[in-house]
């Protein structure tokens, strides 16, 4: 475990727990965990509280203000303004106060605890046809209490408004511990209403001329809700708080119709300045959404994900996304059309399938995350983040903004809500050099200086936090400035409230998490994206937190663990918060042996879902086994690295004896032994070996007759093939051959390294590579292509071997030349796959598949055959060693009651289950007593000539039984 709370000053933990809040932390690690948000800022806390009840919020309290420590309230850590870290307690309603307590269809309104998430409300509200409005891009994982925090807003503001606009009424904690309601009107309590009104009264001549000006004035306080002719709604002057002046307890929202049927009007422009010119008559005919985009966010994303990862756009180099709603799909196409005819523009269409317009709305959805690497691979930050004008200023403003990037030589992909006026933009401060704080400052300086004489906000929804409180003396007058500090004083006079936002600020260019001073650091692999850098690629972390949200629904895997346990720790995010702090050594100082990182790993499946479902390119599965390998280097390891790492070589020695083997591993003491030595847990059963491999079987056939137009191919034996699922080889040999192949193995035994990757044991996976690269020479060289059949050992030889052997041709050679079975088969001139009408199932890609080669081709090959295969999203939770490590057993079910176990059990009896991977069969079997099928499998089955008894589904043809 990690170390417990040391230092000075008072045991929070221990006061917290004796005034009943049982979930609270001062381990370093997880202080690590919450140490930073999206933003440029960490700040350590000195512990982190959980309160499981709305009352133990209270008791937080009441210790912070019993001890003078401060308190930060913390929605789902996706601050990109530093308004969710602070140095004393960091309260996480996140984890156990998430519920929707009821919704109104009647009276259009919910009622949320702070930390329900965006997305679980709008599932609340959807069957009643209603909908909250504000759609941050973070919708699937923010929480309402976050939103009321920052005042958020999104896509959809343009038609239902921000936070504010849609807040009805607060249950707080005030500063001094009283239980307040508030709505319109005021609260109930008149003393602090009194104080409320004396506060406006002095200061309404400032409130009433820079207060409210335009919708997305998000910065300072929100006090022209306070004025008498704004109703005195107190409920909704909080909204934007930032945190600094109550606590949230409980929140009533207003809840918009959410109209049936929608349209995207997409059109294109010269530049994206261009596009804010005509936002205004869009606006007027009462759109949805009007997002705007540049050519430099989409360069950005097809340089992450590639070409297919964008839909077609039209011609331009800047695009704005109008959505439009109707009573029917025409109704909401004629909308739209209506859109164009009034948006000018160079080119535009008009889409109303569901699945084209997520696929447009993706590439924004996705820009906070896939703008912190510029097209050039350049860290970008969201320093200025999210600025606002009026729209009449937004082309103006772009261009005066465009030129000073120039004249700083910075560089940014813009995008944002350009029907409010609102944009984003990640910028390339070169925080890594001497004086890149310096420069940032100053640049941030000007920009504020600019959006103010464009009569705009220095922040348009995220809040000012640590980015921007110290420059809002730049915006607004002394006088403005001195009533804030007025509403201040009125709800918290201690400063107990997250100190260092709005009021007194902090320096914007304190707390800062990057800086030059961090060496450069090399490990086992050579991180080809990061400069060789390990420092550069987890800090490619930008705390968006993606990895928080369920994905599985539309096929996405990143993070089965975090779904599991829904603990920070074993989020992506959060190891690599803890991976970043480890390379800063201030707090996690044990380096790669530290404990910290350890625990932060242990729970990771090494999916590698993160590597393709983070914005940001993470690859925790890559840092784990780098983390494995400097940690036990050279040292005595745990005994599953040797039991399940070394697998292919017990298997090679086990199918020499299958019998004797399988008898042993079948007895209750023997395997119970076995199961202890090995590290492995005692609920998982052994597997056994096959009685004759495939590659005694492939020896031993017949010499072959068949023509084979396209040549040969070189079948990767795998060891899981080889030595368990014999009939997966077997059946890929009938598919290929039939597609006109000849079939070769590679002399001897071959293993990519896979389970001494995912132990960490990378010296013996590069001699595992560089003998299988020996084996595999003759093939590369004639440009023979490789055929995988096991996606976790293709994906090695299309990725990591490149970056565990940088040096060796042989290993730059073999990814392009390896395919997966459909991808070679779709490419093959003239092939059509046998006909798989009537066939439906569920497939569960495997992850490595989804995050190196992408599962596509096997999509469209399914449905070119008649086959109708809906795929899971997720993981099967085995995934290799870990599943079958102690320790993981409970954790690797639960991942697998995610998705994969639903959706087998909704599948009818004559239904297939695909899949690929050995690991997501074994789970199956194990657990839902189901066997999976191999795609090869399936084709040969249904082949002319194959397709009979000793080639259906789950032979074992050949085997010595």
């Amino acid at each position: 475990m990690s170390s417990p709370h040391v230092g000075p000053g008072p045991d929070l933990v221990a006061e917290l727990r004796r005034r009943g809040v049982t979930d609270a932390d001062d381990s370093t690690l997880t202080r690590s965990l919450y140490s930073s948000d999206a933003s440029l800022y960490r700040v350590v806390p000195q512990v982190v509280a959980r309160p499981r009840a709305a009352d133990e919020l209270l008791a937080i309290l009441d210790v912070a203000r019993a001890t003078g420590v401060p308190l930060t309230m913390r929605g789902a850590g996706t601050s990109i303004a530093g308004n969710a870290v602070g140095p004393g307690i960091v309260v996480d309603t996140l984890k156990h106060l998430d519920r929707v307590l009821s919704v109104d269809p009647d009276t259009a309104s919910a009622v949320v605890q702070p930390g329900a998430v965006h997305a679980v409300l709008q599932r609340a509200a959807a069957p009643h046809g209603l909908r909250f409005g504000p759609d941050p891009s973070t919708h699937t994982r923010c929480t309402i209490g976050g939103m009321i925090g920052n005042n958020a807003c999104g896509a959809h503001a343009v038609a239902w408004g921000n936070t504010r606009d849609n807040t009805v009424a607060l249950e707080v904690l005030t500063a001094d511990g009283r239980i307040v309601r508030a709505g319109a009107g005021g609260t109930d309590d008149p003393i602090l209403d009194a104080a409320l009104r004396a506060s406006t009264s002095a200061n309404l001549a400032v409130i009433r001329t820079e207060v409210g000006r335009f919708t997305r004035q998000a910065s300072g306080y929100a006090q022209d809700d306070l004025l008498p002719e704004k109703g005195f709604h107190v409920a909704r002057s909080l909204v934007g708080s930032e945190g600094t002046l109550v606590v949230l307890r409980e929140a009533t929202v207003r809840l918009a119709v959410e109209p049936p049927f929608r349209a995207l009007a997409v059109i294109g422009y010269p530049d994206m300045p261009t596009a804010a010119d005509s936002v205004h008559p869009v606006v007027e005919l009462g759109p949805l959404a009007v997002e705007g985009m540049n050519r430099g966010l989409v360069d950005v994303v097809v340089s992450r994900k590639g070409p297919a990862a964008v839909p077609v756009l039209p011609k331009g180099d800047g695009w704005l996304f109008i959505e439009t709603g109707g009573d029917s799909t025409a109704e909401a196409v004629v909308n739209a059309e209506a859109m164009v005819a009034v948006g000018g523009g160079i080119d535009a269409f008009v889409v109303s399938d569901a699945a084209h317009m997520a696929a447009l709305w993706r590439i924004r959805e996705d820009g906070a995350g896939l703008a912190g690497r510029s097209p050039s691979n350049n860290e970008a930050w969201p320093g200025w983040e999210d600025a606002a004008v009026p729209p009449a200023a937004l082309g103006p403003y772009l261009r005066d903004f465009q030129q000073l990037l120039d004249d700083h030589g910075r560089h940014s992909q813009l995008y944002g809500h350009l029907g409010d006026g609102c944009i984003h933009g990640r910028i390339d401060f070169d925080f890594r050099n001497p004086g890149g704080a310096q420069r940032m400052r100053a640049f941030v300086e000007d920009a504020a200086d600019l959006v103010v004489k464009h009569g705009g906000s220095l922040s348009g929804e995220h809040g000012d936090g640590r980015a921007r409180s110290e420059l809002l003396a730049r915006m607004f007058s002394p006088a403005m400035i001195a009533a804030f500090g007025s509403l201040k004083a009125v709800w918290d006079p201690e400063n107990l409230l997250n100190p260092g936002v709005l009021v007194d600020p902090r320096p914007l260019d304190a707390d800062l998490r990057v800086k030059p001073s961090l060496p450069m650091l090399r490990g086992a692999f050579s991180y080809p994206h990061d400069d060789g850098d390990i420092n550069h690629a987890v800090h490619r972390c930008t705390g968006v937190g993606k990895c928080r949200a369920d994905m599985t629904a539309t096929g996405g895997v990143m993070c089965p663990s975090f779904l599991a346990t829904r603990d920070e720790k074993d989020s992506t995010r959060g190891r690599a918060r803890v991976l970043q702090e480890m390379i800063n050594g201030s707090l996690v100082t044990g380096g790669w042996k530290s404990d910290e990182v350890h625990e932060a790993l242990d729970l990771c499946l090494s999916c590698k879902g993160c590597a393709s479902d983070c914005p940001t390119g993470i690859d925790m599965a890559t840092y784990k086994a780098e983390a494995l390998h400097q940690r036990y280097r050279r040292r005595l390891r745990p005994m599953s690295h040797y039991s399940l790492g070394w697998l292919p070589r017990a298997a090679r020695l086990a199918t020499k004896m299958p019998r004797m083997t399988n008898a042993v591993m079948r007895s209750k003491p023997l395997s119970a032994l076995i199961k202890r030595a090995g590290g492995i847990d005692s609920r998982r059963p052994l597997p056994e070996f096959t009685e004759q491999t495939f590659r005694s079987w492939f020896a031993g056939r017949p010499a072959g007759v068949t023509p084979a137009p396209h040549g040969p191919v070189m079948l990767w034996a795998d060891t899981f093939t080889n030595a368990f699922s014999p009939e997966v080889g077997q059946a890929a040999v009938a598919v290929l051959e039939d597609a006109g192949y000849e079939v070769r193995l590679t002399e001897g035994n071959v293993c990519c390294g896979l389970t001494w990757i995912s132990t960490g044991q990378l010296d013996g996976a590069r001699r595992q590579l560089r003998r299988s690269l020996d084996a595999l020479e003759p093939a590369l060289d004639a440009g023979i292509p490789i055929v995988g059949l096991e996606p976790s050992c293709t994906a090695v030889l299309r990725s990591d071997a490149h970056e565990l052997m940088p040096d060796d041709p042989r290993a730059q050679k073999v990814g392009p030349a390896t395919r997966t079975l459909a991808e070679l088969l779709s490419a093959t001139p003239g092939w059509a796959p046998p006909s798989l009408a009537g066939v439906t199932g569920v497939a569960q890609p495997h992850c490595h598949q989804h995050a190196v080669m992408g599962w596509g081709p096997d999509k469209a090959l399914l449905a070119a055959a008649g086959a109708k295969i809906a795929a899971v999203g997720g993981c099967c939770g085995l995934a290799g060693n870990f599943g079958v490590e102690k320790g993981h057993y409970d954790v690797s079910v639960a991942v697998a009651e995610t998705a994969l176990l639903p959706a087998v059990r909704a599948a009818g009896d004559s239904d297939i289950v695909l899949a690929d991977g050995f690991s997501c069969r074994t789970q199956l079997d194990q657990l839902a007593s189901r066997d999976g099928l191999h795609l090869a499998q399936l084709l040969a089955a249904h082949l002319p000539r194959t397709g009979s008894a000793d080639m259906q589904p789950g032979s074992t043809e050949g085997e010595d039984r």
